[in-house]
């Protein structure tokens, strides 16, 4: 029976301090502030792709191809500004002479936000301009994951 009292006793005191150490998170209310940078830069990208080497039967067909690379390759050069590069190389050396030679260069990221400002073709050369404004890239990241600061704590 002495026991039986002891473990609700031991139960009932428990409950009273976790109750109590609960307490601590409901009295309280906490202001956010957005974080904005001072400045937003602006990242401009070209992409080129020669309209005679790209397959196809028509003119017309190599010319859409070439849009579509100088598209990608405007792209790959905003994620390289955004993101850096992963450059691995390697050298294999035999009897003192080099006998392999290889590097390996790896761009990834995700752009978002970007806009193709002008698309135009030059002496057989297709090219794409790309630009990436942080301010409009903020925005669209700001709805997603937004950066905050605690800007005021009211105590109750």
């Amino acid at each position: 029976m002495r026991k039986i009292i002891l473990l609700r006793s031991l139960i009932a005191s428990m409950l009273a301090l976790s109750a109590v150490s609960c307490s601590q998170f409901y009295d309280r209310h906490v202001e956010y502030a957005d974080v904005k940078p001072d400045n937003y830069p602006v990242l401009r990208a070209l992409g080129y792709a020669p309209i005679a080497l790209q397959s196809g039967d028509t003119e017309q067909h190599k010319m859409l191809q070439a849009m579509k690379a100088s598209k990608l390759e405007a792209y790959r050069e905003l994620t390289e500004m955004v993101y850096g590069q992963r450059i691995d190389a390697s050298n294999r050396l035999g009897a003192m002479l080099l006998r392999d030679d290889e590097l390996t260069v790896q761009v990834q990221g995700v752009i978002r936000g970007a806009r193709v400002v002008k698309t135009y073709a030059v002496n057989g050369t297709y090219i794409t301009e790309l630009e990436l404004d942080f301010k409009q890239v903020q925005h669209l990241y700001q709805n997603v994951q937004p950066r905050q600061t605690i800007n005021r704590v009211r105590y109750f």
